[in-house]
């Protein structure tokens, strides 16, 4: 990899020279697609590519299968379907910044980023169907159409007052886990460990869960010189995650507030951001998240696979964590 996030660190030691030499032929893979399809596309594609990211996903595909050419392409397919979705989300949001850095579509406009999202979206399936694996095509097919349920719930749920705890779980199961659900069965399933797929796979939805539902408090919480963002995006965007959720249980005034015309502007999404803050619900939230984790590293405990990897899936549970601390 280029660069190496912080978080990773301790993974990428604990997975050893095979986890990097794998690392490097993923990386090496993601800019040979991304080059290859007009220079247009490929300076928008590559810019996406450039802005990293910490690549959990392809890391979750290597230890869970461990080194080959098929397990190399899972890995591509998956970074590549997770980085179409954040183009088209950012259409979708008319974001301008993601990871600190201009998006394709503040840079090209929403024709090009469309475009970029369609070209990654495509490839990603196109490398995948290289290694000939039916069940692994399957497997990212059924993970691309939930993301895409998950985010028609989140265009639903809009601004809305009366999403539930348990429908936004369902929204983190479809949006989130169910590609880091699907980057462990890829991986074990072209990879050396086929029998333990659906023990994995529910390792990669619990981690999943947890990432997100500690996104959704870092857009809370966190500086935009951390998350890359204004705080307070989802409330701008009118995504209502679980913080928001619980912080309305216990603020009636916080209940009953029209989000949508009170929050136009990131000046009032902080105000609105420390009166979440002051319920105490972003520690509640966390506390949830880290329960999946702590249920991921129990269910290691019942796979088989070298003690390196498995070593190595637990450090990225405990860095999903780090992520927020």
């Amino acid at each position: 990899m280029s660069t190496t996030p912080a978080t990773l660190a301790s993974v990428l030691d604990a997975g050893g020279p095979a986890l990097a030499r794998a690392l490097e032929r993923i990386e090496t893979r993601l800019g040979e697609i991304t080059q290859a399809h007009g220079s247009e596309l490929a300076g928008h594609a590559s810019g996406t590519l450039a802005a990293g990211g910490k690549r959990l996903r392809p890391v979750v595909v290597v230890l869970s299968g461990g080194e080959g050419d098929a397990v190399t392409s899972a890995a591509a397919a998956v970074e590549l379907l997770h980085m179409a979705t954040l183009v088209h989300d950012d259409v979708l949001d008319a974001a301008r910044l993601r990871r600190g850095v201009p998006t394709v579509f503040a840079v090209g406009g929403r024709g090009a980023a469309t475009a970029t999202g369609d070209l990654l979206f495509s490839r990603a399936f196109a490398e995948l169907a290289s290694t000939r694996s039916a069940p692994a095509v399957q497997a990212l097919s059924q993970a691309s159409s939930a993301l895409a349920r998950g985010e028609l719930m989140q265009r639903a749920d809009a601004w809305s007052a009366t999403v539930s705890a348990d429908r936004y779980i369902e929204r983190c199961e479809l949006k989130t886990a169910s590609l880091f659900a699907a980057a462990a069965r890829l991986g074990a399933t072209l990879g050396d460990a086929p029998d333990a797929a659906d023990d994995l796979a529910g390792f990669g939805r619990r981690i999943g869960l947890a990432f997100q539902i500690l996104d959704d408090v870092l857009d809370v919480s966190g500086p935009a010189e951390r998350t890359g963002k204004h705080r307070g995006t989802d409330l701008l965007d009118g995504t209502v995650t679980l913080p928001l959720i619980i912080a309305r249980d216990r603020d009636p005034e916080l209940a009953g507030m029209d989000l949508a015309a009170a929050v136009t502007e990131p000046a009032q999404a902080d105000v609105v951001c420390e009166r979440i803050a002051r319920t105490g619900a972003l520690g509640v939230a966390r506390e949830q998240a880290l329960a999946y984790v702590a249920e991921a590293k129990a269910a290691l405990g019942e796979i088989e696979l070298p003690p390196d990897r498995l070593n190595a899936l637990g450090l990225v549970a405990d860095g999903v964590v780090e992520r927020y601390a």
